[in-house]
């Protein structure tokens, strides 16, 4: 028999309504429906593999005996009090066009079997495309008197379904996680740079880049920048430029030990899923970068260089070398990931959006990540918690 929150008598686990219900689904059931699915990486079990501090559940909505939807939830646990908050990265893994048409019937036996985990808030982050701005577009935006911030800038597509889901979800009690500035507060960013490579030759990528890149691109050719593929022994010298990245760009750099467990967890399958781009110059380690591919997409997952040599663009050349090589094996798009919501020239991190841009890119905006509290007073002592931590680091 499932159990019930004492305090509206809703049943907890399994949580069923009308038809459907929400329940944890093995590994081999989960990866199957995200692979039929394209789903994120961050959305397959292997994902939980990577994020050994928090726990992790794959869950399945099923109907009639059948799997509809998938979730990688991520417990973040708070110490000492069997509480914790959920987290789900670019996910669920759903139809949303049959959300929109009843979310509450989709969410609340979701959100009754989180609340059977003691989880006293819900994050999640559907990756449905709200707004889409071209290449030349997202560029006048950099350069137009009063623009600031993406919101201002007219953009060339809208999705109404991803608007939509944002609107119901707003409905529901959710809450966007996007502050005031633009700016995420937890998790994946809202606004992300793709390129485009479907039936696109190495040539016909070259020549829609920016006349810099172009130019970078022959002049670290021409300096004799070597790029290889590592492997798992090479990661301490991805590591040691990263956390030179890190000092140089003012992030506080991920131990050596989570590239390693990342590796070993995506790479677990027959395929290679994450590969490390090393770009070197007269035997030097200059710049490197870890991929990963899903759905025909390759993802820049993380990059870094020292400043060493920046005449010879290594940067340049190991980006240029992975696109080739994504689009040698079959991707359609080359995913930058994220970006600020910033078009002012003044702010540091509109250098990293001009960067992405010349490569070819646009710019794709989602629902972006929202949060739904299950416990105001766990919630209330978890913000207190993290302010502590954030006041003793």
């Amino acid at each position: 028999m499932p159990g019930t929150d004492a305090r509206s008598g809703t049943a907890l686990w399994p949580a069923q309504h009308a038809g459907l219900t929400v329940l944890p689904i093995s590994a081999a059931d989960h990866e199957r429906f995200a692979v039929k699915n394209s789903a994120s990486i961050t959305q397959t079990p292997a994902w939980g593999g990577v994020k050994k501090a928090w726990r992790n559940e794959s869950l399945g909505w099923i109907e009639n005996g059948e799997v509809i939807g998938t979730a990688l939830v991520l417990y973040r646990p708070v110490p000492g009090t069997g509480r914790s908050l959920a987290y789900i990265p670019e996910g669920p893994t759903l139809p949303w066009d049959r959300v929109l048409k009843a979310p509450s019937w989709w969410l609340s036996p979701f959100l009754d079997h989180l609340r059977g985990q003691h989880a006293f808030a819900v994050r999640m982050g559907p990756t449905q495309p709200t707004r889409y701005w071209s290449t030349a577009t997202a560029k006048r935006g950099l350069s137009a008197e009063g623009v600031t911030r993406f919101s201002e800038l007219a953009p060339d597509e809208t999705y109404p379904d991803g608007a939509a889901l944002q609107q119901a979800l707003k409905a529901l009690g959710w809450v966007s996680l996007e502050d005031e500035s633009g700016q995420f507060t937890a998790g994946q960013p809202r606004l992300g740079v793709r390129v485009d490579m479907r039936d696109r030759t190495p040539e016909q990528l070259l020549k829609n880049m920016n006349q810099q890149w172009r130019r970078n691109v022959k002049k670290s050719a021409a300096a004799g920048v070597i790029v290889r593929q590592g492997d798992l022994a090479d990661l301490p010298i991805f590591h040691r430029l990263y956390v030179e990245t890190g000092e140089r760009d003012g992030f506080t750099p991920r131990p050596a030990g989570y590239f390693t467990t990342m590796w070993r967890a995506l790479n677990a399958g027959p395929e290679t899923v994450l590969r490390l781009w090393i770009s070197e110059y007269e035997g030097e380690p200059l710049a490197a970068a870890l991929t990963v591919d899903v759905d025909r997409t390759c993802w820049y997952t993380y990059g870094a260089s020292t400043s060493r040599h920046r005449e010879v663009q290594a940067p340049t050349a190991m980006q240029w070398t992975s696109m080739r090589a994504a689009l040698g094996r079959g991707n359609w798009v080359y995913d930058f990931r994220g970006i600020a919501d910033t078009l002012d020239e003044n702010e540091r991190l509109a250098g990293l959006l001009r960067f992405k841009l010349g490569a070819g890119g646009h710019v794709v905006e989602t629902v972006g990540e929202w949060e739904f509290t299950l416990s105001p007073l766990w919630q209330k002592a978890f913000q207190t918690y993290q302010k502590v931590q954030a006041a003793r680091s």
